[in-house]
């Protein structure tokens, strides 16, 4: 997740090397400062008066991490990362880099240095943790509905000592078991088994039986450096233009990724007529209000997306229908029947590579529909980001937030050299979707300022 805040008030202070933490933070406070960076962590000025208990039953200073003998952690700082493609570079480098198992699993990093004194901002939170709702869910409790919202108590806590290798390996045979025991539960019961299978079916069905997703050049096994680029947009434009077709926002961002793909490929010399790509479309199970969705509850739906076709209306009307007709279908969760194992999660992600039921990943989520803030900051803009994985040498992630309809365009740099290609083809399908009699400027639906591309180092 990317956030651009502006930075409304002087929140941090630097320190010499020599300096101790707590002089540091006692200085931050008599400077009335909330916050201060040491070695690129960033740290909450009040700590130097709070006090928890350690595992070994001690008093310490709250800023104290008992795990990994360092100053707080999951909220760090990598300064004056310079323009905007400098920023989403820094931004890769990061989700490269690998958490850390001694913290809890998730990192805020903050990255200042823009211009007109905006930071950015940079959530880190595994997929296995949370999927798309929860993960907003979870961000939301940094964040704020106004710049000058008190600060909440932090309830006294008492951190959990490491498990070791016994404990690991125990827990380990436990969901081994567990496993086995699902199992045994579904064969045991074999009508309850075969009525959930045959509700399930129609959905694997998309996935295993129909038409293999056609040889193109947008699958091939990826490597380790990527390519970004944003394109940023505005929500009421994209509902009108939904309305207008008899169709949904979900429908009008993927006819608008269709017109980028037919556009991309014909840039290839790839023949597009009668083309139809397979575009998985990542959906939340979560029931849950918004704001309380917890865990990973990720479902999926195939649409086709028809490439062949070059009239835009058209091409919204065809995969509006395509949805309609899926949408009621029954929706597993993607880590259900074989694929809760982790024999059969190995298979697949051994088989990844090679698949051929998908030609690319769209996600599109919805966002906070309010402006938000960070320590006080303005949230001003808010990105999704998604890896790519396997063969798939694009993905495309969007999200609303306060008005903005934002995409997040992430391919493999050997593979995808004309990112942009596909970012303006985005754009240019909008733009012929927009009805005539509009009162709204074609032009400022889709802000063409920035479309950074890079190439990443590649992993050592």
């Amino acid at each position: 997740m990317l956030t651009v805040s502006h930075l409304m008030s002087r929140t941090v202070v630097t320190v010499a090397p020599d300096t101790t933490l707590r002089e540091a933070l006692e200085r931050a406070v008599e400077q009335g400062l909330p916050y201060l960076i040491l070695d690129g962590t960033l740290i909450a000025s009040d700590r130097c008066a709070g006090t928890k208990t350690s595992r070994e039953g001690k008093e310490i200073d709250a800023w104290y991490s008992g795990k990994a003998h360092q100053p707080a952690g999951n909220v760090q700082a990598l300064a004056a990362p310079g323009g905007e493609t400098q920023l989403l570079q820094a931004c890769q480098e990061l989700a490269r880099q690998r958490l850390d198992p001694s913290r809890p699993l998730w990192e805020l990093w903050l990255l200042p240095g823009l211009p007109d004194r905006r930071v950015g901002a940079s959530l880190r939170l595994p997929h296995a943790i949370a999927d798309g709702a929860p993960a907003l869910a979870a961000f939301g409790a940094l964040l704020a509905l106004t710049a000058d919202a008190p600060t909440p108590a932090t309830p006294p806590w008492t951190s959990a000592a490491i498990p070791d290798t016994s404990q690991l390996l125990a827990d380990n045979l436990r969901r081994r078991r567990e496993e086995l025991g699902r199992g045994w539960s579904g064969l045991s019961h074999p009508g309850k088994t075969l009525a959930q299978a045959r509700a399930a079916w129609p959905a694997w069905r998309e996935v295993l039986t129909e038409h293999p997703a056609p040889r193109t050049s947008l699958n091939h096994p990826v490597g380790a450096s990527r390519r970004l680029a944003l394109i940023r947009g505005r929500l009421d434009p994209v509902k009108h233009i939904a309305h207008a077709h008899h169709a949904t926002v979900n429908d009008a961002v993927l006819a608008a990724v269709a017109g980028g793909l037919r556009q991309l490929l014909a840039s290839r010399g790839e023949d597009i007529q009668h083309l139809m790509q397979r575009a998985m479309v990542t959906i939340s199970l979560h029931q849950e209000q918004p704001g309380h969705a917890e865990g990973n509850k990720p479902g999926w739906m195939m649409v086709p997306l028809p490439l062949g076709e070059p009239d835009p209306a058209r091409r919204l009307q065809l995969i509006a229908a395509g949805t309609a007709a899926r949408k009621h279908k029954t929706r597993p969760q993607a880590g259900s029947g074989i694929f809760r194992c982790a024999a059969g999660q190995r298979a697949w992600y051994r088989h990844f590579p090679r698949q051929r039921s998908v030609n690319l990943v769209v996600t599109n989520a919805p966002g906070p529909p309010v402006p938000l803030y960070l320590a006080g900051a303005q949230l001003l803009e808010l990105f999704p980001m998604m890896p790519v994985m396997g063969n798939l040498t694009l993905v495309v992630a969007v999200l609303s937030y306060a008005g903005q309809l934002n995409l997040t365009a992430v391919a493999d740099h050997d593979h995808c050299p004309d990112l942009e290609i596909f970012t303006n083809g985005v754009r240019s399908a909008l733009d012929d979707l927009v009805p005539r009699q509009a009162t709204f400027a074609r032009s400022t639906m889709w802000r063409r300022r920035g479309l950074p591309v890079w190439r990443l180092r590649q992993a050592m």
